[in-house]
């Protein structure tokens, strides 16, 4: 139920930043629009950035759907650039307001999640150590951070499947080589 609560929570809110920016929406709209008293959102929230990240983060979960291989990838980075579109005014809205680290944050951890699991396939077998695989992830996970926010900050004008198109023969076989370079650092 309390899952439930939070959903129908996160709804009300996309539905109120169609028509007004985050700033301007109260946590009275939504406990009104939902149903509930005052009390029971701050049971769950601690106020409306706290709703956002929360908001943020939930998606950040469904978004992947598996596509953490080297052979998936791309599919998983297409995922995370049509749960942004999909999202919309949501993430702009959010993107232009006090809390643009939310939508960084959730980048970063989906990006991450995405990227790890692909340096961990391509690093099995050899002697490279966690830090290591860490790095190669986060390294990564910047720079396709980087080009997804100048996209959001852009207003998501531009063909997304271009983007990943043109990141996937960017990176194409050079996590093998950041892998392999410290493979042979440690010999």
């Amino acid at each position: 139920m309390s899952n439930l609560t939070k959903l129908a929570l996160e709804q009300s809110l996309k539905r109120f930043l169609l028509k007004k920016p985050l700033d301007r929406i109260t946590i009275k709209d939504l406990t009104d629009d939902v149903g509930i008293s005052r009390m029971s959102f701050y049971y769950h929230f601690k106020d409306i950035y706290d709703l956002v990240e929360w908001s943020c983060i939930y998606d950040a979960t469904n978004v992947l759907k598996g596509n953490k291989t080297y052979d998936t990838w791309q599919e998983g980075l297409t995922s995370i650039f049509e749960a942004v579109l999909q999202n919309k005014p949501f993430i702009l809205n959010v993107y232009h307001a006090t809390t643009q680290d939310s939508i960084e944050r959730f980048l970063f951890a989906t990006v991450h999640d995405l990227i790890l699991g692909v340096v961990r396939e391509k690093a099995q077998g050899t002697n490279i150590s966690e830090e290591q695989i860490q790095f190669i992830a986060d390294f990564y996970k910047y720079s396709f951070v980087g080009i997804m926010l100048d996209w959001i900050g852009k207003g998501m004008n531009e063909d997304y499947n271009e983007i990943v198109y043109n990141m996937a023969n960017t990176l194409h076989g050079s996590i093998a080589n950041s892998i392999s370079n410290f493979t042979n650092e440690a010999k």
